[in-house]
């Protein structure tokens, strides 16, 4: 599902230059669960963007799904993350004027499909949050964000789910909540996972852990 191969990544200011990731190779197979972890500034969230056609390589492949990232304009890349990709941040990137209810329509009614209201109930329903539908993002609390984000990821049936920090704004309760409903996803929709974390008690349930360390794997 994700191939990635001696991928780097160098940012220039100047004469000077930083390379933030260096020849990283990893692949992982469809509907694993596999996190990558490290200190900060170790080019884990730099490393998750790139594998999800976020941001441009300075070097190395990145192939998602058969589909080789570094051959694709900015246009095609969003038309690939639209049809394969889900992803969750830590900080929710809920739309602020939407209800719940419309936050997860929006990705549905991007593709063209009919029922998007039906389909994003549904859903809520799943992440335990039909009640609040109508509720805006500042009228839900971090964890109920979180959820709804959750099923918005959900929304396009991904076959790869990136996660940056899922659980990192939330709470020990809340988070494990968040943590169950990522892995019961992924096993009924059989959606690959692919989560950034600090929290090395998350990262244990993965199947694969890929340490980082200065920009490269230890």
């Amino acid at each position: 599902m994700l191939q990635v191969n001696n991928l780097t990544k160098t940012y220039k200011s100047g004469s000077k230059s930083l390379t933030v990731l260096d020849n990283v190779s990893f692949n992982v197979s469809q509907g694993d669960t596999f996190s990558i972890v490290g200190p900060s500034g170790s080019g884990k969230t730099t490393l998750l963007g790139l594998c999800a056609g976020l941001d441009r390589a300075s070097g190395g492949s990145v192939r998602l799904n058969g589909i080789t990232l570094n051959d694709l304009d900015e246009d095609e890349k969003a038309g690939v993350r639209n049809e394969h990709v889900g992803f969750i941040f830590q900080n929710f990137q809920l739309i602020p004027t939407l209800t719940a209810l419309e936050n997860v329509m929006v990705p549905i009614e991007l593709r063209g499909e009919k029922n998007a209201a039906d389909m994003a109930m549904k859903l809520l329903e799943r992440v335990g949050l039909a009640d609040r539908h109508d509720h805006y993002p500042t009228q839900l609390s971090g964890g109920e964000q979180q959820r709804v984000s959750l099923a918005r990821a959900f929304s396009n049936r991904p076959k790869i789910l990136f996660a940056d920090e899922p659980t990192g704004n939330l709470d020990a309760d809340t988070g494990n909540l968040v943590e169950q409903l990522l892995f019961d996803l992924n096993k009924e929709q059989g959606t690959t996972l692919v989560l950034v974390t600090h929290d090395l008690e998350l990262a244990a349930k993965t199947q694969r852990v890929l340490k980082l360390k200065g920009g490269k794997v230890v």
